[in-house]
């Protein structure tokens, strides 16, 4: 079912996910408003669309219960994209993560009842899956969390569920798989693989792999979150309610090979990148060795069914990801 002539609510609506999700949205004469305080947010991501007069601006913070009450004003429907993403950052800060991700979350809940806004859609993560050794990872068995980042994604979905069975609100939570696309943040301490790896070829720089490159990931491209947040938000199968779900493919990659696939992407836009080699780095701390999702349960219950699997995904990107990487540089 299509999300259409709405009010909708996207938190961290300038980042990478959420400007995609506004984009999207505001194509299909949705009434968008944005809240972002624009700590990892970029206002290039929202620029364009300030013009529009579908499109509402809000500067603020999802710890300030003050301004998720005003973000939540007549609005019908929540897209929680907002958090303190990173692994790694979260181990360095901990406190910050639990701010952000857990305090911040339960201010939109609140504010979602206290609105009577019956449907929050909010971004789950993988990372939930902990120690878990099991492949494929299926939603209802777990392992321990490896980060304070993981643990504050899995408080996210006990908060939900209490929410859920007090107030009444209708949640539903997406694990996100490694996602990348358009809009991704290639630096920074935080950046993710892929457009870490992109940068590097385009620099003629050798990029580093951490660890031998045998740990594997399932890949999302951009399009196939959009999709499963629409569909989380427009379900009207009662049993898709109060559900989390695994976002992704259902394809593992390993990481060795999905850096050997870009730099031959990236020899059709400059031959010399071809002859680049890849290093290898230490290991970090907190990481996932392998990942793979399940999606049979977003198949069956939200009619969810990826668009692209990795090779389409970068195929549909690398040309973004060449010409911001030349404009930017």
């Amino acid at each position: 079912m299509s999300l259409e002539n709405k009010k909708v609510l996207v938190t961290g609506g300038a980042g990478f996910i959420g400007s995609n999700i506004i984009e999207y949205l505001l194509n299909k004469n949705n009434k968008v408003t944005c809240l972002d305080n624009f700590i990892t947010g970029k206002k290039e991501n929202v620029e364009n669309f300030l013009g529009n007069p579908n499109f509402k601006m809000i500067e603020g913070d999802i710890t300030n219960l003050e301004n998720c009450m005003e973000a939540c004003k007549e609005i019908d429907v929540i897209l929680h994209q907002a958090a303190l993403g990173s692994v790694p950052r979260s181990i360095e800060n901990p406190l910050k993560t639990n701010d952000i991700n857990i305090n911040g979350f339960i201010n939109i809940l609140w504010a979602a009842k206290q609105e009577n806004i019956s449907r929050v859609v909010y971004a789950a993560s993988s990372s939930t899956y902990g120690d878990s050794k099991k492949l494929p990872k299926i939603e209802n068995e777990i392992g321990s969390p490896l980060s304070p980042y993981a643990v504050t994604k899995y408080v996210n979905e006990l908060y939900a569920g209490v929410f859920s069975n007090l107030y009444g609100l209708e949640l539903i939570g997406l694990r996100y798989f490694n996602v990348f696309g358009r809009k991704q943040d290639p630096d920074g301490a935080y950046a993710a693989a892929i457009p870490k790896f992109i940068k590097a070829f385009i620099n003629h720089q050798e990029p580093v792999i951490h660890g031998d490159g045998s740990q594997s990931r399932d890949f999302t491209y951009i399009d196939n979150v959009i999709q499963a947040n629409e569909l989380a938000a427009t379900t009207k199968n009662p049993n898709a309610l109060n559900q989390v779900y695994n976002v992704a493919c259902g394809d593992q990659s390993f990481l060795k090979e999905l850096v050997e696939n870009l730099r031959d992407l990236l020899s059709e836009f400059d031959s010399e990148i071809k002859n680049i080699e890849i290093k290898n780095g230490p290991e970090r701390i907190g990481d996932v060795k392998h990942s793979l999702a399940s999606i049979e349960k977003a198949q069956k219950l939200l009619n969810y069914q990826p668009t692209h699997n990795l090779k389409q995904g970068l195929n549909s990107a690398i040309e973004w990801y060449w010409n911001y990487f030349k404009t930017n540089s």
